[in-house]
């Protein structure tokens, strides 16, 4: 079965500093995050190879971008994905710190 990423669930997972993605139950992607005051600093994001090619790893940027406004915090894109999701979608420029 092949997925378009509609049916992915993506969630916070605190205890271990990152957002994970599941397609049927399965880890299909994760991005690594952690917090000092009110900085979130992502410094990696990864999909499973299986996975790649259907949006996914937007839909986790998208998801931790939301999550840090929502939270009022300021991000730290050290991850290349991450800083190239912003920069495609400038909505979430004003989170970046510097």
């Amino acid at each position: 079965m092949t997925h378009d990423g509609k049916d992915a669930v993506v969630c916070d997972n605190p205890a271990v500093g990152r957002y994970e993605l599941f397609v049927d139950g399965e880890l299909a992607g994760l991005a690594v995050y952690t917090l000092s005051g009110d900085t979130m600093t992502i410094p990696h994001t990864e999909v499973q190879p299986r996975y790649e090619g259907r949006g996914l790893g937007a839909r986790l940027a998208k998801f931790a971008l939301d999550d840090a406004r929502r939270r009022g915090l300021r991000v730290v894109p050290r991850c290349p994905f991450i800083a190239a999701y912003i920069e495609r979608h400038p909505e979430y420029a004003d989170l970046v710190v510097g």
